[in-house]
């Protein structure tokens, strides 16, 4: 079973996910002189941290190439709603760590990358 899809498409199943969800709040936002928050939340927005480890070269680029759009549809499972969702999702910093050559292969470490709803 597929745990994410990038506009349609299963890729590979990521090692560990972690859920966050963010709220923004507006400029109207503060503390007044007593120290109370004056809250003016816009929205809630959901981030996945995800990593996977031990990857090769073909593995790599495909999952890589999955998630060159700015924006895509991303399938997951979504922790509150306790379903699958798509949303519209950006990817922030991805990073890859090579963990050696093998028979004149490079292997992947690890790879992690954040998906962010837009």
């Amino acid at each position: 079973m597929a745990i994410l899809k990038i506009n349609g498409k299963a890729i590979m199943n990521p090692s560990k996910i972690s859920y966050t969800i963010s709220d923004m709040d507006s400029d109207e936002t503060f503390r007044s002189l007593t120290g109370e928050l004056i809250r003016d939340r816009i929205t809630s927005k959901v981030k996945l941290e995800c990593s996977w480890n031990a990857m090769d070269v073909p593995s790599m680029s495909t999952l890589l190439t999955a998630m060159q759009d700015v924006f895509f549809q991303l399938t997951y499972f979504d922790a509150k709603a306790g379903k699958e969702l798509t949303k519209t999702f950006y990817v922030g910093d991805r990073t890859a760590s090579i963990y050696s050559v093998i028979d004149g292969k490079i292997v992947y470490q690890s790879f992690s990358a954040n998906f962010i709803e837009r």
